[in-house]
């Protein structure tokens, strides 16, 4: 039997997108979708060659490419967004196409047209944290670019991601303000009465041990992203939340600072197998708590308890949710 020949190993920048809430959008729309997709993907597959880079993938709504330099990878992530929420700008707002952009550098193996192995897996994770219409590095490529990028960068501290071993220090990179406001569909929440909105601050950690933090994060970052996908729910971005955490806070002058009219705050306690959740929903403007629960489980059994708390939140604030036809509650 031949010898199986070694995969060739490189050091590249991975560059990884999705679309947030691209189920949502076929199922609303599947020919537009699909037209949008087209386009974007053209547009895409163009900006990546010109910051010599090159296309590995195009898989449903995901992009994977690979760069040479983390410093080309990391503009042409700024220049799609830049020109994805300028076409953005011109659809409604509910058809609205906006990626999310993780980087990474690290090494590959290479087989044929296809790149493997953790540096990949790792750009995806990332990307799985970034905002929709925004972008988030590793600490490798933050390093790497230092001052040969004119973006400023904010740190998300270590994260612990699906499936890789060691945390990964993330960064976002600020993207201009013109760039931002488009890809998310204007400003932050407003606390009206016409706008249901939300805010999950970032879970209390009742532990010293660092990976409970990262597990609290986990879990702060998934509801609110399970949150984001729920019709006519206004959801704060993480980047704007986490900039509480560890602050001893008064929930209603925070839900009046982030223009909510709720605020879900909680803590995370885990002792070998099993963790202990405490959630609370408050209303901002009377300060009172609309419901609190205490939920005991096996760590196994945390996915499912993140789909628990994110239906019972809904289900709280699915009375106040308008109606098709109608503008708002009220």
């Amino acid at each position: 039997m031949p010898d199986t020949p070694e995969l060739e190993r490189r050091l590249s920048a991975i560059l990884s997108a999705d679309v947030q809430g691209f189920s949502r959008l076929m199922g609303d729309d599947e020919p537009a979708t699909v037209r949008t997709m087209m386009a974007y993907r053209e547009l895409m597959a163009q900006r990546v060659g010109d910051h010599r880079g090159r296309v590995v993938d195009f898989s449903g709504d995901s992009l994977l490419a690979e760069f040479p330099s983390v410093v080309d990878a990391v503009h042409c992530a700024a220049t799609l967004q830049e020109e994805l929420a300028a076409r953005n700008a011109d659809l409604p707002a509910d058809r609205r196409m906006q990626f999310r952009i993780g980087i990474n550098l690290g090494e590959v193996l290479v087989e044929g047209e296809q790149i493997y192995g953790d540096g990949v897996n790792i750009a995806a994770r990332i990307q799985s944290l970034a905002d929709a219409g925004g972008i988030c590095v590793s600490g490798g490529v933050h390093e790497q670019v230092g001052n040969k990028v004119t973006f400023e960068f904010e740190s998300l501290g270590e994260q612990t991601v699906k499936n890789i071993a060691k945390p990964v220090h993330i960064y976002r990179l600020h993207l201009p303000s013109s760039v931002d406001s488009s890809a998310k569909g204007g400003p932050e929440p407003s606390a009206s009465p016409d706008t249901l909105s939300v805010a999950v601050l970032p879970f209390a950690t009742l532990s010293d041990e660092p990976e409970q933090e990262h597990f609290s994060d986990g879990i702060t970052r998934d509801l609110i992203t399970d949150l984001a996908k729920v019709p006519g729910l206004a959801v704060v971005a993480a980047s704007s939340v986490f900039a509480y955490k560890g602050m001893a806070v008064n929930v209603q002058t925070v839900g009046r600072d982030l223009g909510v009219r709720y605020v879900v705050e909680g803590s995370v306690r885990k002792a070998g197998e099993r963790v202990r959740i405490t959630a609370e929903l408050i209303d901002v403007a009377s300060g009172l708590h609309v419901w609190a629960e205490r939920y005991d489980r096996e760590v196994d059994e945390t996915l499912a308890l993140q789909d628990e708390l994110v239906s019972r939140i809904v289900a709280e604030l699915v009375p106040s949710l308008p109606k098709d036809g109608e503008d708002g509650p009220g």
